[in-house]
């Protein structure tokens, strides 16, 4: 099968659809498929993939590229990358990452052309909730997970509580964590706390530790990648994400369950489907019930271990390998 992927935002370019774009071109090369991506992001180095990657080609390259493949898919609606479709007629394949709308809810009129372009595409979505997000009918094919990189190293132990991965912005919800810290104190309990990452809100988030007397039970680590990552990962217990918006599926869910934590996250949104059996999930922005349920897991630290169990066949299901046979039992159906 002949796959040519439009993708805007490329590496060097780095974020979730990359990510995602990325791991799924490798995996369906490896699976014997060929494989082209355009992209209009430039290189910066001399990285080699094992797929051809075709930047910023201008028209005549893309309708060749177009009249070459088998399926054209897109990673979410690009407008821009529709054009070869209106003069050459090929499969559309989409699949969706994230909303099509503003973070008020209101949808401007390009949000509301792409929901009308799901009508003449094969959808396939990361979560039910996005997937009920658009018009158009969708399947739901979750997110993998770098399971090479985020797995579990029974040699460290697991002697920390509470741990926060991800970029220190408002809509990240760390505030109603440290707020949680707080009214867990006054109920006896004094669990530690290690964010890691940075961003905008961290000077912020110090004085808001300093303000409620908690700053020795927080832990601003900053910055840490992969083996350093995955070791500090798996020196926690309970991984908390408490997104105050919906996310769409949330990736950093799974890489905290292979790493042998039990997830507290946000429920609106794709993130329960990531947690799925591995953990409990919470009204967005709600700290008492977020309050609630960590001092209940600490108190009865047995209920880590049945949601640990589920963790196995959970994962199972967002390997590399696995998300990408999906996609292509789909795909092969077009063709």
């Amino acid at each position: 099968m002949k796959i040519l992927i439009y993708s805007p935002l490329f590496y060097p370019s780095i974020g979730g659809l990359e990510t995602i774009i990325s791991t799924s071109a490798y995996e369906f090369t490896h699976q014997g498929h060929e494989v082209k991506l355009i992209s209009q992001t430039p290189a910066t180095d001399s990285k080699k993939f094992p797929f051809e990657v075709i930047r910023q080609p201008k028209i005549r390259q893309v309708l060749k590229l177009t009249q070459w493949c088998d399926i054209y898919l897109q990673g979410c609606v690009s407008l821009k990358g529709l054009w070869p479709l209106m003069f050459i007629s090929k499969p559309l394949v989409i699949t969706h990452q994230t909303w099509y709308r503003s973070l008020d809810g209101s949808m401007n009129w390009q949000n509301r052309l792409k929901h009308m372009v799901t009508h003449f595409a094969t959808n396939i979505s990361a979560s039910h909730a996005l997937a009920k997000s658009i018009p158009a009918a969708s399947s739901v094919i979750p997110n993998s997970y770098s399971e090479d990189i985020f797995y579990e190293m029974p040699e460290v132990y697991r002697s920390q509580e509470l741990v926060f991965l991800g970029r220190l912005v408002s809509d990240k919800g760390v505030n109603l964590l440290i707020e949680a810290l707080a009214q867990l104190k006054k109920m006896g309990l004094t669990p530690k706390l290690t964010i890691i990452g940075s961003g905008p809100e961290e000077s912020k988030l110090r004085q808001q530790a300093k303000d409620l007397e908690i700053t020795k039970q927080v832990n601003f680590a900053g910055i840490k990648v992969e083996y350093e990552l995955v070791k500090l990962l798996n020196s926690h217990q309970i991984m908390v994400v408490p997104s105050i918006w919906d996310e769409p599926f949330g990736i950093v869910a799974l890489e905290g369950i292979a790493c042998g934590c039990v997830v507290v996250g946000s429920e609106g949104g794709g993130l329960k489907d990531a947690i799925g059996p591995c953990g409990v999930t919470f009204p967005n922005a709600n700290v008492e019930r977020l309050t609630h349920i960590i001092f209940d897991l600490l108190s009865h630290p047995e209920k880590l271990t049945v949601y640990r169990e589920k963790a196995g066949a959970h994962l199972a299901d967002h390997t590399s390998k696995a998300v990408a046979a999906a996609y292509l039992k789909i795909l092969e159906r077009l063709i």
